[in-house]
């Protein structure tokens, strides 16, 4: 029998192994703890007393004002105003479908926007989804969709009594706040509107481009125009208000450290307040005229140059619009109405976008070629007949004038066809080995026709200096669209497969398929009255920074140097053609300045006649160049020259001056 003394002897060092284990599994588990709470308390306790601050603080982007922008005087084109904006966090929403579509139509009541169902496009092209959405929904879940985690701004102009409903009842919607804001007046409406551009919430591509680096989602940005060229100085530093709020998400009232916002540079333009003014009233007063002539007008350009330099003095485009509607943001129904054909596209900058026959305008350029070529010198004759022929072609003189014997220099004066139809066909070359032209087709190139000008302000328009390679692609859209629709529903061009005579003659007078910008023409006469250097347009002057410090010149240097030949003797033509005897001689009499200029009257079947004046005045102090059209105005002296003829006296005289009308029936 075992004592039980020797019982607790043998078992012993079994259970204190067990205590031994036991023990060491609680001591590490107390040490574990007892390190975590020292590294809670100790070590993260600032951390997480400032999380716990975080949730009873709301941060409030400041946005920064953008910088303005002012005329070559000092005249502010563009400024700010203050506002109070409506932003949607799309995080802070109810998470349930009914709820959120419920506070979403309370705010929409709120801020008195439709509650109306309507389609909401996703997405574009074939693979875009549709829902029927109220327009404030529609517009925080396509956000969503492109910017996840940004806010959505729902309404950038809220009213007061709007903004004091949704103070008082903060608690009824959770994730809408309202953020000062700065918005963007033109206190001059319609003057030079196509040039500003526009701005608005930066969007995905946007957000993707180094450009744009370190901007967050729901930032103002340029989308357009000098706002989206310039955006890098005009775009400011947004600030930061923290605002202390209770459980309710209401403000206590207690003061917070805050940053501010930093206003953008300013941006000063080269452009002329009065004289922008004054070429908008002047196109209305050239379509005027060609109304009270029984021409259709409806519409026109016209650009102003410093031929030196390049500085863009004024530009406008009829009809134009007011963007003080796009500073509170449009709607789609709006947007479409000012780009319709029933608005007649306000949107759409003619005097950079627009494409035109220029007619006589082009006749110049015609002959620096000639002259360059060896086909033509300036001691030549013309006997002028009132037609010109070439095989089964008969081309004659408007009107069927009969000018008899012509120089170069008078045949630029009296804008005679015949004489440049001849220019045409003695300056072709055939087609085979030659599918960029000759010498016509690369001087056109050389005065910078068929390629954007280079100007700070995008879109631009390149044009169309035909060749045989053009009528070439013309002919192969033709052919793929009557493969794929029918001959019936193609008329793209009905041309022959070769490039003829007959088409560099239609080039020579800037007509068939020629296309050019107002802006291009008189970056081309700009060449002409500085003897040969084309210049790059720019507006763009100087970004000043708030203490009036330059921050940055934006030199713009001139794209090339062409070697014109003669040009004293084209020069002479474009003086003669203001003279006695010239197509715009009754409308520049008596001006008081030496205007050298040229009409030009592009015909287009089965349309009116589109009416042009290209002119500069060499003045040793303020040269300058205008050219203009007037779509569907007839012809150039009867509306266009007279335009031109305002804008001029403006510049040198400070008030447009009578309006003289033309009588001439000349291309």
């Amino acid at each position: 029998m075992i004592d039980p003394e020797d019982r607790r002897a043998q078992s012993s060092p079994q259970l204190a192994m067990r205590v031994a284990i036991l023990g060491g599994i609680a001591f590490a588990i107390f040490g574990i703890i007892f390190f975590r709470l020292w590294f809670l308390q100790v070590l993260s306790g600032d951390q997480y007393v400032a999380q716990a601050s975080s949730n009873r603080v709301r941060t409030v982007v400041v946005q920064a004002p953008r910088g303005e922008m002012t005329d070559r005087n000092g005249n502010v084109l563009v400024e700010n105003r203050s506002a109070v904006s409506v932003v949607v966090t799309p995080q802070r929403l109810p998470q349930d479908e009914a709820g959120r579509h419920a506070l979403l139509r309370r705010l929409s009541w709120v801020l008195g926007r439709s509650t109306r169902p309507a389609d909401c496009q996703f997405g574009s092209g074939d693979t875009a989804t549709h829902r029927m959405l109220m327009p404030i929904e529609c517009a925080v879940d396509q956000s969503v969709g492109a910017l996840p985690y940004a806010d959505v701004v729902v309404q950038p102009d809220a009213s007061k009594a709007a903004y004091t409903y949704l103070s008082e009842r903060a608690e009824q919607f959770p994730g809408v706040s309202t953020e000062d804001a700065s918005l963007r007046e033109y206190p001059y409406r319609e003057v030079g509107a196509q040039l500003f551009g526009t701005v608005g919430q930066i969007d995905a591509d946007q957000l993707r481009d180094p450009a744009f680096r370190g901007i967050r989602g729901g930032s103002i940005v340029g989308k357009g125009g000098l706002e989206g060229v310039y955006d890098h100085y005009l775009r400011g530093v947004d600030g930061e208000q923290r605002i202390q709020v209770n459980a309710q998400g209401q403000p206590t009232g207690k003061r917070l450290p805050e940053t501010l916002a930093r206003k953008g540079n300013d941006l000063k333009l080269s452009i002329d307040l009065r004289l922008e003014q004054a070429g908008q009233q002047a196109l209305k007063t050239g379509e005027d005229l060609a109304h009270g002539l029984g021409n259709p007008a409806n519409g026109g350009a016209f650009v102003a140059l410093d031929p030196r330099d390049g500085e863009v003095l004024g530009m406008g485009s009829d009809p134009s619009f007011d963007p003080n509607i796009f500073a509170k943001g449009v709607s789609d129904r709006v947007y479409r109405q000012l780009n319709s054909t029933e608005s007649n596209f306000p949107l759409f900058n003619r005097a950079t976008q627009g494409t035109y026959a220029v007619g006589s305008t082009f006749k110049p350029v015609t002959s620096a070629a000639a002259l360059s070529s060896g086909v033509w010198d300036v001691n030549r004759v013309y006997d002028d007949i009132g037609t010109w022929r070439s095989g089964d072609q008969v081309r004659r003189n408007a009107g069927g004038a009969v000018y008899g014997p012509v120089d170069l220099t008078q045949a630029i004066a009296k804008s005679v066809d015949t004489f440049f139809y001849n220019l045409g066909g003695l300056l072709n070359v055939p087609p085979e080995g030659h599918p960029n032209g000759g010498p016509l087709q690369e001087w056109a190139r050389k005065f910078g026709f068929g390629r954007p000008t280079g100007v700070d302000l995008a879109p631009e328009a390149d044009g169309t200096v035909p060749d045989p390679h053009h009528i070439r692609l013309l002919q192969d859209e033709q052919r793929a669209c009557e493969r794929r629709h029918g001959k019936a529903n193609c008329n793209i061009a009905f041309l022959d497969d070769t490039w003829t005579i007959g088409d560099n003659a239609s080039l020579a007078i800037g007509q068939g398929d020629f296309l050019a910008s107002p802006l291009q023409l008189a970056v081309a006469y700009g060449a002409i009255e500085n003897g040969g250097t084309v210049v790059r347009p720019h507006i763009g002057l100087a970004a000043i920074g708030p203490d009036e410090r330059v921050i940055e010149r934006f030199d713009s240097p001139p794209a090339r140097r062409i070697d014109i030949p003669d040009l004293p003797v084209i020069q002479q033509g474009l003086r003669d053609s203001t003279l006695a005897g010239g197509t715009s001689a009754d409308v520049f009499a008596g001006f008081g300045k030496e205007v050298f200029g040229k009409t030009g009257t592009a015909q287009i079947t089965g349309k009116p006649d589109q009416s042009w004046y290209v002119a500069y005045v060499p003045d040793p102090v303020r040269p300058i160049v205008v050219a203009c059209v007037i779509q569907n105005g007839g012809f150039g002296d009867q509306a266009a020259a007279p335009a031109v003829r305002q804008i001029l006296s403006q510049w040198f005289y400070g008030h447009p001056g009578r309006v003289v009308a033309g009588s001439s029936t000349t291309t």
